[in-house]
C-alpha cells in the first residue's frame, strides 16, 4: 500500500463520484494547469489494500505538463461501493470491465496506468479492449503472481479476515512488531496509526481483499497476449521491490517492447517515494508517444 502524505486532494482538483455504466467510482479529477497547453487525459487504478489518494502527489506536475489526471478507487476498494461478502463481484473480468466504462466516460481514449494490483487488472482492461487506450504503463506491476514472500504475506492477510472483522484485522496488525519496510502491497505495509490509513482500510471491502489477493497469488503470465496488442507500453518501478524483483520487470519490458524506467530512490511506491522524477517519467512517455512511434510500435 502507498503512503500517501495527505488524503486531501491537491489544489484544484476534485473528489466526487464518477456515474458509469457499470456503477458509481470515487475518484480525483486533477484538470490541466491554468495556461498550459492540454495534452491528455490520464486514468490511474491504485493497487492492493490502495486507493485513489496514493496518487495525490502526482496530479499537481502532471498538470504542469499538460496531463489531466483522473484517480479511481476500484470497486470495493475505499470510497468505491461493493459488496461485502461477495468475491465474485471481485473477478479480475468484473473490475476489467469497470475500467472499461470509467474509461468510456472521460470521454477516451485515455492513458492507462496501473500500480501494482492496478497493473493487472489494467492488463485485463487493455486485453478486453484496446482502443479506449493510448498506452499503457505498469507500475511497480509484474507479469504473473507476485513473489513467494509476499504470496506468505498475502495469505496471512486472508487467514485473519476468514476469522476476523477489518477491525480487528488492523488492531492485530497494530500490535505486532512493526517490520521493515519492504515496499509490499501486503498485510504490513502502510497500516501504521494514522487515522486516514485506518479510515480507507475499515471502508474496503473484505471480499475485495480476498478476491484480489487471490488474484495477486494465482495470476498467470499474459506477456504474450499483451505483447500482441498495438499499444506503447511503459514499465516503471522503483530501484527496489521486492513484490515482482526488477529483473522480472526489466525482463517484462522487452517482452513488450516498452519503455523501462527505474526510479532512484523508490521501492514499490514511486507515486509517493518519488512523485516528482515518477511524475517526470510519465510525462515524457506520454509526449513522446505524441510526436513519434514508441518502442510498444504504435504511434499515439
Amino acid at each position: 500500500m502507498s503512503r500517501p502524505a495527505t488524503f486531501v486532494p491537491p489544489p484544484g482538483a476534485r473528489a466526487y463520484s464518477l456515474r458509469t455504466a457499470r456503477g458509481e467510482f470515487a475518484v480525483v479529477d486533477a484538470p490541466v494547469a491554468a495556461g498550459v497547453e492540454p495534452r491528455g487525459v490520464a486514468l490511474l487504478l491504485p493497487g492492493f489494500t490502495g486507493s485513489k489518494e496514493d496518487f495525490n502527489p502526482l496530479h499537481l506536475p502532471l498538470a504542469q505538463r499538460g496531463y489531466r489526471t483522473v484517480a479511481v478507487d476500484g470497486r470495493g476498494q475505499f470510497e468505491s461501493d461493493g459488496p461485502a461478502t461477495d468475491e465474485s463481484a471481485y473477478a479480475q473480468e468484473e473490475l476489467a470491465r469497470d475500467v472499461l466504462a470509467q474509461a468510456e466516460r472521460l470521454g477516451g481514449p485515455v492513458h492507462l496506468l496501473g500500480h501494482s494490483l492496478g497493473g493487472q487488472i489494467a492488463r485485463a482492461a487493455v486485453l478486453l479492449h484496446h482502443s479506449p487506450f493510448l498506452s499503457l504503463t505498469l507500475m511497480a506491476s509484474g507479469p504473473a503472481q507476485i513473489s513467494a514472500s509476499q504470496r506468505e504475506r498475502v495469505k496471512l492477510l486472508r487467514d485473519a479476515l476468514a476469522v476476523l472483522t477489518m477491525a480487528e484485522v488492523w488492531d492485530a496488525i497494530q500490535a505486532m512488531e512493526p517490520p521493515e519496510e519492504t515496499g509490499t502491497p501486503a498485510l504490513d505495509e502502510g497500516l501504521d496509526d494514522r487515522d486516514d490509513l485506518r479510515r480507507r482500510w475499515l471502508a474496503t471491502k473484505p471480499a475485495q481483499l480476498l478476491a484480489t489477493g487471490r488474484q495477486l497469488c494465482t495470476e498467470p503470465d499474459r506477456i504474450a497476449e499483451l505483447a500482441a496488442v498495438p499499444l506503447p507500453y511503459h514499465v516503471l518501478s522503483g530501484s527496489q521491490d521486492d513484490t515482482w524483483p526488477l529483473p522480472l520487470l526489466d525482463e517484462m519490458a522487452v517482452r513488450l517492447r516498452a519503455r523501462r524506467t527505474v526510479i532512484d530512490g523508490a521501492e514499490h511506491s514511486p507515486n509517493t517515494d518519488r512523485p516528482g522524477q515518477t511524475a517526470r517519467a510519465l510525462a515524457d512517455f506520454w509526449d513522446d508517444g505524441r510526436r513519434d512511434a514508441t518502442p510498444g510500435g504504435t504511434a499515439l
